[in-house]
């Protein structure tokens, strides 16, 4: 679907709100359809950031196209009679459904559907040279019939961009590289994976490797002995996937799977072979 300008609209309600924008799910006059509405207010000089954050993010979606990532459409903005830009919105696709993180704990017959699609995701970005840089159960939706999409774009990374100079992420899911060297790339967007993978695993998060400062939390002896296996805490969990979450976990880069594809791989057949434990409703998804 081709959509080139936002245009008249009517709010229908807010999906979510922060200090520096929010979110609205509208309907469009044009053509009658639901889409989600990201308005960001740029009030002086000191919220320019916020409005190169909105192009990124925009410019990302536009290098995206996969039925398991979020379709960004059309940014717009609004200037004064100076012509100072003061408001920038987004139209992006309306998602029905909540992010995995307000989910109770999945089948794992469920949680295998869910990962696949997601790898299948971030194998998209990968190969388009984007690394996500904050997949964590609240940047996925999950829908009706299994409809999974990853969403939040605003921190992702262009490859061939230069790298920025700050440490960026969730703590709970960044990967040790991260934290202690600012790298974003393939390897760290597994971890997160991996991580994300954890929480919906266990209802738990892995240990932490970046302090309330932003520093390196703990070494790899550490944190090797504060993970505690998937296993443990849900023996229901298929081993093979156990074993991939901890790979993925691994406090070093070069012990981690070297591809998403070959994730990918191992949960589209791993699904497969639980998909008889799937509710009927979720087959139509």
């Amino acid at each position: 679907m081709s959509v080139d300008r936002i245009g008249k609209f009517t709010v229908l309600a807010t999906l979510g709100a922060g200090a520096h924008s929010s979110i609205l799910r509208i309907r469009r006059e044009e053509d009658g359809r639901e889409y989600a509405l990201k308005v960001v207010p740029i009030t002086g000089e000191e919220d320019k950031k916020y409005l190169d954050q909105a192009k990124h993010e925009y410019r990302v979606g536009q290098m995206l196209d996969h039925p398991h990532l979020m379709k960004v459409y059309v940014l717009e903005t609004e200037s004064d009679w100076l012509f100072r830009i003061k408001k920038v919105k987004i139209l992006t696709e309306f998602i029905p459904g909540t992010t995995i993180d307000k989910s109770p704990l999945l089948k794992p017959a469920k949680i295998l559907r869910v990962l696949e699609k997601v790898a299948s995701a971030l194998v998209h970005m990968h190969k388009k040279g984007v690394y996500h840089a904050d997949l964590k159960p609240n940047n996925i939706i999950l829908g009706p019939r299994l409809m999974v999409k990853v969403i939040d774009f605003g921190l992702a990374r262009v490859k061939d961009d230069p790298p920025k100079n700050r440490v960026q992420g969730t703590p709970e899911y960044m990967a040790p590289e991260t934290a202690s060297h600012k790298l974003i790339n393939e390897r760290t967007d597994i971890y997160n994976f991996g991580a994300t993978a954890y929480r919906l695993a266990t209802f738990k998060h892995p240990p932490a490797v970046i302090d309330e400062y932003g520093g390196s939390a703990i070494d790899a002896k550490t944190h090797a002995s504060l993970l505690q296996p998937v296993q443990e805490i849900n023996p229901g969990c298929p081993k093979e996937l156990c074993d991939l979450i901890y790979r993925c976990l691994s406090y070093n880069a070069h012990k981690r799977p070297e591809r998403m594809s070959e994730i990918q791989g191992v949960l589209d057949r791993l699904a497969d072979t639980y998909s008889h434990q799937l509710d009927p409703v979720d087959l139509e998804g």
